[in-house]
């Protein structure tokens, strides 16, 4: 069995890639069953002594049991966000591509250069403009700004317009549905996998969304895991009485990457029956 050296050479970039990318994770898994003086002691890519059921333990009685308040938090946010996000894109990235309206080309144009913003850019215009609305330190000020999701409506534009034949909408026109029953009942059917990718993009940047709920936020009831654990991380490196171990925050960073890989792989059959489908002849 013969190889070409392109292959070959593909597959050796590929793995090393591979590697890459899941080093800090293999890390992250490692740390995460150590103690605190092993953490610092031991050989930080391999096992040593087994700790993870203690750091657990610790982890959800540390300061009351608040690390399950801050999941359940980021749980909330991450699935309101994203349900919301995604419903809004769908509408609009659908209208995008089929409807005909007055400055249609101009307010595409305008949400392409939105996608270019960082969203750090926009943080404390968004403050200003929750704090004049009196929704600072709330859920919506975390909320609100994050239903707003321009590569999401590009997403779907983009797939509206190359999936949806419009004659399968001039059916339904004929046959006497109204516009909105055309986008539920035709439009919105086909959409699917294009929506559970809108619907994983945006519930992981909720999930990893840091500097929002940072600058949001003051109650630590109200905390997502990211500003949670950011407390304990301040706390633990300055020394205070009673703060978290540096091991016990690495094992909270690993707990809260596992609903996202659940929710990938949930999700992910939806995902990959969009590749296949086409249009209707």
């Amino acid at each position: 069995m013969t190889f070409r050296k392109g292959s070959v050479a593909a597959h050796v970039v590929m793995g090393l890639l591979a590697i890459y990318f899941l080093l800090p994770f293999w890390w992250l898994v490692v740390a995460a069953t150590k103690d605190n003086t092993g953490l610092f002691q031991s050989a930080s890519l391999w096992f040593s002594d087994f700790h993870l059921i203690d750091n657990l333990r610790i982890l959800f009685e540390q300061d009351g049991g608040v690390y399950v308040t801050w999941l359940r938090n980021s749980a909330f946010y991450a699935v309101v966000s994203g349900v919301g996000a995604t419903v809004i894109s769908a509408l609009a990235g659908y209208a995008f591509a089929k409807l005909r309206f007055p400055g249609r080309n101009a307010l595409f144009a305008l949400l392409l250069g939105l996608i270019m913003v960082p969203a750090t850019a926009l943080v404390l215009p968004t403050y200003l403009l929750m704090s004049q609305a009196n929704l600072v330190d709330t859920i919506w000020a975390v909320i609100l700004p994050s239903l707003l999701n321009p590569f999401g409506v590009y997403l779907l534009r983009v797939y509206v317009h190359d999936s949806i034949p419009d004659e399968m909408l001039e059916a339904a026109r004929i046959d006497g549905a109204g516009e909105f029953r055309v986008f539920t009942s035709v439009a919105l059917p086909a959409m699917k996998p294009a929506l559970v990718t809108v619907l994983l993009f945006s519930m992981v940047a909720s999930w990893n969304n840091f500097f929002l709920p940072l600058v949001m936020l003051s109650d630590d009831q109200l905390y997502p895991l990211t500003v949670g654990l950011r407390a304990w991380y301040m706390s633990a490196i300055m020394g205070n009485g009673g703060a978290a171990t540096f091991s016990v925050i690495v094992t909270g960073a690993l707990v809260a990457i596992v609903p996202l890989i659940a929710a990938f792989l949930m999700l992910q059959r939806y995902w990959r029956g969009g590749l296949t489908i086409g249009s209707v002849k």
